[in-house]
């Protein structure tokens, strides 16, 4: 039989890569951990860690059941939280959770403006990938999740933020520079810097370069848009990106370009499909979109697409 014990020693060692890491965690001592370890493994009946020199290396028995473990836990540091909210008597607490493209400034900035007007409000936020994102709002774990569409979750009502535009994106000083918009046959025989597959926006892109009979030298494919908009930053090949990311690494010399046709960007407004969001979320989400209204109207270009401009479509309108 496994005990709680246990899973708290197999979480400690996941969490901190070693048996010495993991006592000074859980404050008890080497050999208690080791002999907890080894006592989960003989019950479970698996291999969950293998010698590597002077190391162990967790083996993929290990990290599916660490999946697991960490979802439980974050359910009883949820419980934990929320107690500690009730008996503080604060004014709110809102959980939101984003994709890399919104985390990486645009909404870390909105939720401090949010914060100061509100100062008896607390916010977590986190940030993962879309499915991630997903099964977090679905287990009750974030109310509000900002992921790639499409979304389909039964326990997860969907409201998606339509107009934003994907932007092209230049190195300094590349010859591209001197257009005020760029189009698919500008990219001909350019080194392209593009996301992995399967994505939505990957999707539209290549459709687009399809379309126009575009050949474009694939040399750099990247799971994340931050590392696309670095190495163009950095003078490596051009890419069509989302405009949030694209923003952020203007500071570093990448320069962006509206481009036509049109490719958007939508964004999945995630929420419970059984819990109503409260006032605090309510009003979150109202100046969310006003604020995602103002960057649309802000980027290069912006002017001439305002029949574009960012609109959500309620669950009952998709």
């Amino acid at each position: 039989m496994i005990n709680p014990r246990q899973i708290e020693a197999f979480r400690a060692v996941m969490l901190t890569g070693g048996i010495t890491a993991a006592a000074e965690l859980l404050n008890i001592s080497q050999p208690a951990v080791s002999r907890l370890i080894s006592d989960l493994q003989y019950a479970l009946k698996l291999t969950l860690f293998e010698r590597r020199g002077a190391r162990i290396a967790p083996t993929s028995e290990a990290m599916s059941l660490y999946q697991v473990v960490d979802r439980a836990f974050v359910g009883l540091e949820l419980i934990e939280q929320t107690a500690r909210d009730l008996t503080a008597r604060r004014s709110g607490t809102l959980r939101v959770a984003a994709m890399p493209a919104l985390g990486v400034g645009f909404l870390p900035r909105y939720v401090a403006r949010f914060l100061a007007e509100r100062p008896r409000v607390d916010i977590a936020l986190r940030g993962s990938t879309s499915p991630i994102i997903l099964d977090w709002v679905a287990t009750g774990q974030c109310e509000i999740g900002f992921a790639h569409t499409p979304i389909d979750h039964a326990a997860v009502l969907t409201e998606k933020i339509h107009g934003l535009p994907a932007v092209a994106i230049l190195p300094p000083g590349h010859p591209l520079a001197d257009r005020d918009v760029l189009r698919p046959k500008d990219f001909e025989g350019e080194s392209f810097i593009s996301t992995t597959p399967p994505t939505l926006l990957r999707y539209r892109i290549d459709t687009v370069f399809a379309d126009h009979d575009v050949s474009r030298v694939m040399r750099v494919e990247t799971q994340l848009t931050m590392n696309a908009c670095a190495m163009v930053a950095a003078g490596h090949g051009v890419s069509i990106v989302d405009p949030f990311t694209a923003r952020e690494y203007v500071p570093h010399g990448l320069l962006v370009r509206p481009f036509e046709p049109f490719i958007g960007f939508d964004i999945a407004v995630l929420r419970s499909a059984q819990v109503p969001l409260s006032m605090i979320a309510e009003d979150f989400l109202a100046g969310f979109l006003e604020e995602v209204t103002r960057f649309r109207d802000g980027l290069p270009g912006a002017g001439a697409a305002s029949a574009d401009r960012p609109k959500v479509a309620r669950p009952t309108d998709l």
